[in-house]
Order: structure tokens, then sequence, then C-alpha cells
């Protein structure tokens, strides 16, 4: 392709409209069903101690108890807001904080010209073998998800990858399932998951990733039936190569290539320490604020080296905060329908109905039961260490009781935190990625769900080959 990596003044990010306003009014009708559910479900707690490492964790000895519930109509309405002074709001802030710089970075990348010149030079380089390069990218984000724990830190990632998939030929839809999909199945086949996995045999009284090659089967089973699912997709939506790079302009420019190595460097050396976090447990707390603060370094050094002034990288950077802004609602919304379930106290009551349906059940079916709560307290709960601490203190005695081992529990719980991440409109990482790629929650709800039915099937298949195995 001829030409020159310019200077592209066009708005870089931008949230679609349509795409916000139907996500806004599908998590808007769930707060409704969410607060209908405070008034017919009663309130009620499962009594709860410290572990040794200052958790709290559910006792099971003393078990539930019914207690007073329900939510004042007035802090349903502002449950949004008030989620930011709740128990667990520091993640929430974060997470807002991590999608402004992403906003702001990304415009700024933009309007410098960067974003369109890096992508000239891959497709310049991959255009002839853009499925080979397919499935390097797809075991890349579901390694990260599988061994690190990877998910919310590879959302900086997603945009590059989507304006890269159109670029080649394919869609939006396409990139998204290349990156968050994949990074989605990755967590959740957790090879060696610190925030599923390592939390939870941990609080099992099982060594950390022990049992790791029915997930390392899981992981090469899953990989295959997603890398056959989006290759299937992008061959259907595939445009003519003149098509595909229309608008992407590339010839070789050193201050470009320059800009674009600090970039590469600064970005790679944030995600060898997120990479490292599965080694070094105290970088876990800290692998979103290490991408974040590595990404906006990154995105300053390479817009400034590319010819960009100070005043045009504020400038650029601001716009693109304002335009990210309106998914700040999105979240706060998102996170409220926990918030409104845990201040009306009926969460712990809905786990005690579902954990007294399993009595008479056999052990597949318990097995099979096990994965279905979680999948379930996986919408309201997203953070996969907090719900092992909800969860892993009823699901260990049940095992235990129907003679199910550990191991294959925990399987089981991994399976039901991970998938559901990438098709749940109350995950804020899914909902950011959507509106960084412009795709609305319906059209990647009517693409992804074939995926997941299949991926269910598959994955209880796995279930039962482990129950059979004696895993």
């Amino acid at each position: 392709m001829a030409g020159k990596g310019r200077r592209d003044n066009s708005d870089g990010i931008n949230i679609g409209v349509r795409s916000f306003l139907i996500a806004i009014g599908i998590i808007f009708v769930l707060m409704i069903a969410t607060y209908v559910l405070t008034l017919v479900v009663p309130g009620g707690e499962y009594a709860r101690v410290q572990d040794a490492s200052g958790n709290m964790v559910i006792d099971t000895e003393t078990g539930f108890h019914y207690t007073e519930g329900g939510i004042p109509f007035w802090k349903w309405i502002l449950s949004p807001f008030l989620v930011l002074g709740a128990e667990g709001s520091g993640t929430i802030i974060a997470v807002l904080i991590f999608l402004l710089v992403i906003g702001g970075v990304f415009n700024s990348l933009t309007a410098c010209g960067m974003m369109n010149y890096m992508l000239g030079k891959i497709v310049d380089r991959f255009g002839s073998v853009k499925y080979r390069l397919m499935t390097i990218l797809v075991f890349f984000f579901m390694a990260l998800g599988s061994l690190v724990g990877s998910f919310e830190e590879v959302i900086p990632m997603a945009p590059i990858v989507v304006a890269l998939s159109m670029a080649l030929g394919w869609d939006a839809v396409t990139g998204v399932a290349i990156s968050l999909l994949a990074t989605g199945c990755g967590f959740a086949a957790g090879i060696a998951n610190p925030f599923t996995i390592g939390v939870a045999q941990s609080l099992a009284g099982l060594p950390m990733f022990s049992g790791m090659w029915l997930r390392a089967l899981s992981f090469v089973l899953i990989y295959a039936l997603l890398l056959w699912f989006i290759r299937g997709h992008a061959k259907k939506v595939e445009k003519p190569a003149e098509a595909a790079g229309a608008g992407i302009e590339y010839t070789q420019d050193e201050r470009m290539d320059r800009g674009l190595r600090v970039f590469a460097v600064i970005l790679g050396i944030g995600i060898l320490i997120v990479l490292s976090s599965g080694f070094i447990r105290a970088l876990q707390d800290y692998t979103m604020i290490i991408v974040a603060l590595m990404f906006l370094s990154a995105g300053i050094a390479s817009v400034l080296i590319s010819g960009a002034g100070l005043r045009e990288l504020g400038r650029t950077f601001l716009n693109g905060i304002i335009a990210i802004a309106p998914s700040i609602l999105m979240i706060l919304m998102a996170s409220s329908i926990k918030y409104t379930m845990t201040e009306a106290k009926i969460l712990d009551t809905l786990l005690y109905r579902a954990e007294t349906m399993a009595g008479g059940m056999s052990k597949a079916g318990v097995v099979l039961f096990i994965y279905a709560i979680c999948l379930v307290m996986n919408f309201f709960i997203s953070s996969g260490s907090a719900k092992a601490f909800l969860l892993i203190p009823i699901i260990a005695p049940l095992a235990q009781l129907f003679g199910i081992n550990m191991q294959l529990a925990i399987v089981a719980f991994a399976f039901g935190d991970g998938f559901s991440n990438v098709i749940y409109p109350t995950n804020a990482g899914l909902l950011i990625t959507l509106g960084l790629s412009d795709v609305s929650y319906g059209k990647w709800f009517r693409y992804s769900w074939k995926f997941q039915l299949l991926n269910l099937i598959l994955t209880s298949a796995i279930l039962m080959f482990g129950l059979a195995a004696g895993y």
C-alpha cells in the first residue's frame, strides 16, 4: 500500500450512541428486576468467620439464618452512586480510572497518526498470512487469561485488535472475540489463574495449582473450539483485500517507527510484569494499576516522539477522556445490581436456596449443579476471588458430602466463573470493550451465545470426563 503514515485528526475513541443506549436500557431493566426481587425474597445471612489469612468466609457449622431484608426505594434509585462508598468500591474506582486512561491514550495515538501507521505496518507484514496471525493472537490472549488471570488488563489491547481485525477485512466483532473472548476463555480454563484456581485451592486446603492436567486439557479443547468458531465468522464477513485496506496507508516513517518501538517496549515491560505476577503474589493486587501506568507512559512517550507537541497531546488526551466518560454511568449501573442485593440481604438467601436444591442429586448432577450455581452468581459478582470467598466454603462440604473430589469441584467453579464474563451485561470489562469497539451489546450477544452454548456442552462433558476418570 502506498502513501505515508500521517497525522489523522479523527476522533479516535468513540462510544456509539446506539450501542450505549442499548446497554443502558438492558442494565436498567436488570436493575428493576433486581429491585422486584428484593420485594419477594426474604433477607438472610450466612454466619461468617475470619480465616487464617484474615479473609471473611462462610462458617458452615453455624450456617444460614433469615433476617430482616429489603432496601428503601430511594437507596435503589441512588445505588449507582452509593456503590462508590460501599465495600469493594476501590476496585470500581480503579476500573473507572483505568477506563479514562485508555480513552485519553487511544485518542492521542489516533490523532497523531500512530494508530494508522501501526495498523498499516501490521497489515503490510501479515496481510497475506492473516489467519496464521489470528491463530497466534487467540492463543496469546487465552494464555494471558489462563496463566496469570488477566481480564480487565487486556482492555487497552482490545481496540488495537479490533482496528487490526477491520483492517484485515474482518469486523469489529471478530476483533473483540480474538481479544476479550479469548482472554475470558483462558481465564475460565485457569491452568494457573491465581484469582480463581489459586484462591479457591487455598481456601479448600489444596496445594496451589495442583491437578493441572485436566485444566491443561480443557485449555487445548476450548482453544480448538474458539479458534474454529472465530475463523468461521471471520470467513463469513471477510472483505476482499483491497476493500479491507481502504483508508490504511503505509510507507516507512523513521519517526513513527521510533515511537512505535518505544510504545511496544514500555507496554511489553508492563505485560512481563503482569506475567510475573503469576509467580510473585505481591504483584497480583496491582496488575491493573501497573498496566494503566505502563499504557499511559507508552502512549505519552510514543505520541511525543511521533512529533506531537505537549499542547496537542493535552488537548487530544482530554478529548479522549470526554468521549469515553459516558461509559462510567454504564459501569456504575451494572455495579449497583450487586450492591442492591447485598444491601437487601437477599444474595445469601438465594445462595442458601440453591444449596438446599442439591439434596437428592447424583454425583454427576451435583458437579453440574456447582457449575450452574457459579454461572448464576457470576451475574451478580464478577470478581473471581470475591466469588471464591463466598462460594468455596459452601462448595467444599457439598463436594465432600457427595464424595466428589475437591479438584473437580474447583474446575466446575472456574468454568462457572470465567466464560460468562464475556456475555453478562453486568461485567464492566465487557461493557468497556464493547463501548470502545462500537459493538452493541445486542450484536455481541447474537454472535457469542452460540459459542457459549457449544462451550457449555464441551465443558460439561469435560467435567463428566473428570468425574469418570476420578480426577
